[in-house]
């Protein structure tokens, strides 16, 4: 059995917890974490085009790599840590939620958490993201709350009914 956590900063303690609940210990578990390249690549830019191109060494989005990957790093590492059990890393860059579809193909489960309205219970709970995962995964997707999940007299009333 191959299993994907999809981590994500801030949620990513719920996913690992999951995989330890309702995973076989003999599993093959993935930690995935994908990073934007956006961010740095927008830097880049700017300072390419505005700032000077004759001093690399003032360039942000280099700096902006480097904390991301060193965010990252840390993020797989806490995450391996909590697992406590044997695991592989794979970071991946680009379109987060392409990233985590292409990710999970092959794989017999994919584990990821609510990004989206946590305070209530009904679609709102997933963001943009998660919903295009959810949507997409080609496989198995195990949903997880971040949090305990809310009350049911949060669901949203039946359509026609206010």
């Amino acid at each position: 059995m191959r299993v994907i956590a999809w981590l994500v900063e801030g949620t990513w303690p719920a996913c690992v917890d999951a995989v330890r609940a309702h995973v076989p210990r003999d599993a093959e578990v993935v930690l995935l974490h994908v990073s934007e390249r956006g961010v740095p690549g927008l830097a880049h830019g700017a300072f390419a085009g505005l700032l000077g191109r004759g001093h690399p060494e003032r360039d942000p989005g280099t700096r902006l790599e480097d904390l991301g990957t060193t965010s990252a790093d840390a993020l797989m590492e806490a995450a391996a840590r909590r697992l406590d059990g044997p695991c592989a890393r794979l970071e991946r860059g680009g379109r987060v939620e392409r990233e985590v579809v292409a990710a999970a193909a092959g794989a017999d489960l994919l584990v990821l958490a609510r990004d989206g309205n946590r305070d209530r219970l009904g679609p709102h709970s997933l963001g943009p993201a998660g919903r295009f995962v959810v949507d997409h995964a080609p496989c198995p997707v195990l949903l997880v709350w971040p949090e305990p999940a809310p009350d049911l007299t949060t669901l949203p009333p039946p359509p026609g009914r206010r």
